[in-house]
C-alpha cells in the first residue's frame, strides 16, 4: 500500500459509519426516528452537492437507469440506519456484511458474470456464517428473529445491488451518481418513514428543537466529510485494498457497541461472524493472490 494518506481517509470513513449507531440512538431518544434523521441528513448533503455541482441534475435526468441507483442506495440506508438504532449492533453489522454473498448472485443476474469456484466458496462461507449467527438455541431453524435482523439483511442486499449498479453505470457522470445516492437516501427514508408512520411503526417527525437539530446537522456534515474521505481514498487505492480497509467498520462498530454495553459477543456470534468476514475478505483479495476468487464489487455506504 503506497498511499498512507488514502488509507487513513478510508479508515476515517469506516470509523464514522462504524460509530453511527450512537448518534442515531441519541436522536431516537430525543424523539427523532432514524428514518426521519436519515432523510434530513441526506437532504442537507444533497443541497451541499448541488451548491458545488449544480449541473448534476442534468446527468440524472439524462440517464434514467440512475433511478435504479436511487432506489437501491436509499433502501441500503433505510435498512442499515434503522437496524443499528433498534437492534444489537454487532449482529446487525455482521448480517449487513453478508453483502459479498448477495454480490455474487446479483453480478450473475445483472452483469452476466457467472460465479467462479472461488465465488461459490465465498457464498457458501457467508451463508454458513449467517446461519450460525441467526440460529438461536430456542429456535429450530436459523431464521431472522426480529425486525432488526430483517432490516440488516435487506440493507446488505441493497448495498450489494448498489455496488453492482455502480459498476453497471460507471459510464454515467460521477457527480450524477453521487446525487442519485444522496437523493435515494433522502427520498426512500422519507417514504418508508411516512408509510411506517401510517402503520404505527414509525413515530411522527417531532417539533423542531435545537438539540436534535444541532446533532442532525452535525451528522450531515460529518457524513458528508466521510464521503469525501471515501472518494479521496478509493480513487488512490486499488479496489481490493479499499474493500479490505473498509472491513474495519465491523471492528469499530463491534468494539464501540460492546464497550458501551449495547451489544453482546457470544461464541456463536463470534464464530458465525468470523465466517462472514472471511467471505468478505476473500472477495476483496487480489485475484493474482488467490486464483480461485474473483473480487466482488465493493464500496462503503452511500
Amino acid at each position: 500500500m503506497t498511499h498512507p494518506g488514502a488509507a487513513a481517509a478510508l479508515l476515517v470513513n469506516a470509523f464514522v459509519f462504524g460509530l453511527s449507531w450512537w448518534p442515531f440512538r441519541q436522536l431516537e431518544a430525543w424523539g427523532l426516528h432514524p428514518l426521519w434523521a436519515t432523510a434530513l441528513m441526506y437532504v442537507c448533503s444533497m443541497a451541499c452537492l448541488l451548491l458545488v455541482r449544480p449541473g448534476a441534475w442534468r446527468g440524472l435526468l439524462a440517464h434514467p437507469a440512475l433511478w435504479l441507483l436511487v432506489g437501491a442506495s436509499g433502501m441500503t440506508n433505510v435498512g442499515f440506519n434503522w437496524a443499528i438504532t433498534v437492534g444489537d449492533v454487532v449482529r446487525v453489522v455482521l448480517l449487513f456484511y453478508l453483502m459479498p454473498a448477495w454480490s455474487v448472485l446479483l453480478a450473475w443476474w445483472l452483469l452476466g458474470e457467472k460465479p467462479t469456484p472461488g465465488a461459490l466458496l465465498r457464498l457458501t462461507l457467508a451463508l454458513v456464517g449467517v446461519a450460525i449467527v441467526l440460529k438461536a438455541p430456542d429456535t429450530p431453524w436459523p431464521v431472522p428473529q426480529a425486525l432488526p435482523d430483517w432490516l440488516a439483511l435487506m440493507g446488505g442486499f441493497f448495498f450489494a445491488m448498489t455496488n453492482v449498479l455502480l459498476r453497471k453505470l460507471e459510464s454515467t457522470p460521477e457527480d450524477s451518481r453521487v446525487l442519485a445516492m444522496f437523493l435515494g437516501g433522502a427520498c426512500m427514508a422519507a417514504t418508508v418513514a411516512w408509510l411506517g408512520q401510517g402503520q404505527g411503526m414509525v413515530s411522527a417527525l417531532p417539533a423542531a428543537e435545537w438539540h436534535w437539530l444541532a446533532l442532525a446537522g452535525a451528522m450531515s456534515l460529518v457524513f458528508l466529510a466521510a464521503n469525501f474521505a471515501l472518494q479521496y481514498g478509493a480513487s488512490r487505492l486499488s479496489a481490493h485494498s479499499t474493500a479490505l480497509i473498509m472491513l474495519s467498520e465491523v471492528v469499530f462498530a463491534s468494539a464501540s457497541s460492546v464497550w458501551f454495553g449495547v451489544a453482546q459477543l457470544g461464541a456463536r456470534t463470534l464464530f458465525g461472524g468470523a465466517l462472514i468476514l472471511l467471505a468478505a475478505a476473500l472477495s476483496a483479495w487480489p485475484a493474482r493472490a488467490l486464483p480461485l476468487t474473483a473480487p466482488g464489487p465493493q464500496s462503503p455506504h452511500p
